[in-house]
C-alpha cells in the first residue's frame, strides 16, 4: 500500500509538472537564425571538434571525450571513478549494478590501496543488502587484509558472522576493531550481541548432543530386546536388495546374519500417525497394529499394543456394544471373528486364536513385521466372503 501511494504521489506530481509545462514557453527552442549555431554544439552534427573542450560550454563532448579517452587516466583516476559511480547505485539501492560498478574498479589494479580497500569494503556492503552473507564476508576480508585497521570493512565483517551464525568468528572482529578502537559503540554493542548468542549455541550444541546419545542408547536397547524375543523385521525393497546376494549365497546363515545386522530400516510405522514399537521402562515392547478388513476394506490402527496383551483384549473393545458404521449386518461379533497372519515370504496364511498374546506372535517363524508395523486380517467365520478368500490362500493353523 506504501508503495502504491508513493506511485500515486509521483503520478500527480508529474500530471502537475506537464500542466505547468503545457502553459510555460519554451524558451531554449531552436530559432530559423540560430539553429544551424546550436546544432554545432551537438557532438552529432558538429563539422569539426574544437581543439580545446570546455566542459561548461561542451558538457557532452567532455563526456564523450572521456569516455573515447578514458585508457589516457591512471588506474586510480579510473578505479576512484567507478567507486564514485557505484556509491551512486548504492544511494539509490540499485546495488546490483553498484556491485559491477565496484568489480570494475577493482579491475583495474589500482597501486592505491586504501582506494582497493574502499571498494571491496563499499562491494561488502551491497552484497551484504542482497543478502549474499558469504560474498560479503570475502570482500570485507579482502579489504582488512589491505588496510587491517579499516573499521567499515571489520564491522562489515562482524556482522556478516553473525548472519552466517559463526559467533566465534563474529567476536575475533570485534575484537580487532576495538583494538583499532576501543569506544566503538557499535562494536562494543555487536560484541556483546556475539557473546551472548556463542552461548546459547553452545549450550543448544550440549543439549542436542545428550539427548542424541539418549536416543542412541533408546535405540540400542529397543534393537536388542528385538533381537532376544527373535522378531523378525522385514526390511524396506531398497535395503531388502541390498542384503539378497549375501543372504542367497549363505542360504540358512543369511538370516541369522540379518538378525545379528537388525538395524531400524524396518521399524518406520507408515501410519498417518507415525507411530512406532518403543521399550517401556519395565522392559516391554509396545507396537503399532494394523487390523485389515478386507469384506469392508476397512482398516483398525492400535498405535501401542502391549506385546503380552492377547487379541481378544482389544477386539472385545473394538467389536463390543458400539459396532462400527460399515458393519450394518451386526456380523462382526468377537465370538464370530477369525484372526489371521501373512507369511510374507510364502503367501501364506497362519490362523490364530484370538486369546493368543501378540508376543507368542510375533515369534513364529512365519511372521515377519512390515514396515514397522504387525498386520492381521479379521475375517466372519463362515461368511461366503471367508470362504471365498480362504480358497485361495494355503492356511495353517498356528502352533
Amino acid at each position: 500500500m506504501a508503495s502504491q501511494a508513493r506511485e500515486e504521489e509521483s503520478d500527480d506530481g508529474m500530471d502537475e509538472f506537464m500542466e505547468k509545462f503545457k502553459k510555460v514557453k519554451y524558451q531554449n527552442a531552436f530559432s530559423e537564425s540560430n539553429w544551424e549555431e546550436e546544432f554545432d554544439k551537438v557532438p552529432m552534427f558538429m563539422k569539426s571538434a574544437p581543439e580545446d573542450i570546455d566542459p561548461v560550454k561542451h558538457p557532452d563532448l567532455a563526456c564523450l571525450q572521456s569516455i573515447i579517452h578514458d585508457d589516457e587516466r591512471s588506474p586510480e583516476e579510473q578505479a576512484k571513478s567507478l567507486k564514485d559511480e557505484g556509491n551512486e547505485y548504492f544511494k539509490e539501492k540499485k546495488y546490483q549494478k553498484a556491485i559491477v560498478s565496484y568489480t570494475a574498479g577493482l579491475k583495474k589494479n589500482s597501486a592505491d590501496s586504501d582506494l582497493n580497500a574502499i571498494l571491496y569494503t563499499n562491494r561488502a556492503a551491497a552484497h551484504f543488502h542482497l543478502g549474499n552473507m558469504r560474498s560479503s564476508l570475502n570482500d570485507a576480508t579482502a579489504a582488512r587484509k589491505l588496510k587491517p585497521g579499516h573499521l567499515k570493512a571489520i564491522n562489515r565483517g562482524a556482522q556478516c558472522c553473525m548472519e552466517l551464525h559463526k559467533y566465534a568468528d563474529a567476536l575475533l572482529w570485534c575484537d580487532e576493531g576495538l583494538r583499532v578502537q576501543p569506544t566503538d559503540k557499535k562494536l562494543q554493542e555487536l560484541r556483546a550481541t556475539a557473546d551472548k548468542q556463542k552461548r546459547a549455541a553452545e549450550r543448544d550444541a550440549r543439549r542436542a548432543k545428550t539427548k542424541e546419545k539418549k536416543q542412541q542408547n533408546q535405540r540400542g536397547a529397543l534393537l536388542a530386546a528385538i533381537k532376544e524375543r527373535g522378531i523378525k523385521l522385514l526390511k524396506p525393497e531398497a535395503t531388502r536388495h541390498r542384503d539378497s546376494e549375501s543372504e542367497h549365497e549363505d542360504g540358512d546363515k543369511g538370516s541369522t546374519a540379518a538378525m545379528e545386522k537388525l538395524s531400524l530400516d524396518g521399524l518406520g510405522s507408515q501410519e498417518a500417525t507415525g507411530a512406532q514399537v518403543y521399550l517401556d521402562d519395565q522392559g516391554t515392547l509396545h507396537w503399532p497394529v494394523l487390523f485389515l478388513y478386507p469384506e469392508h476394506r476397512q482398516t483398525d490402527f492400535i498405535s501401542a499394543f502391549c506385546e503380552n496383551s492377547s487379541f481378544i483384549d482389544h477386539i472385545a473393545v473394538m467389536f463390543g456394544e458400539e459396532l462400527p458404521p460399515w458393519d450394518t449386518d451386526k456380523k462382526y461379533q468377537p465370538q464370530n471373528l477369525q484372526l489371521f497372519f501373512e507369511d510374507h515370504k510364502k503367501g501364506h496364511l497362519y490362523e490364530v486364536t484370538l486369546e493368543t498374546s501378540l508376543l507368542d506372535v510375533l515369534k513364529h517363524p512365519g511372521c515377519f513385521v512390515k514396515e514397522g508395523s504387525p498386520s492381521f486380517i479379521i475375517l466372519v467365520k463362515g461368511s461366503s466372503f471367508c470362504r471365498q478368500f480362504l480358497s485361495e490362500k494355503k492356511v495353517h493353523r498356528l502352533k
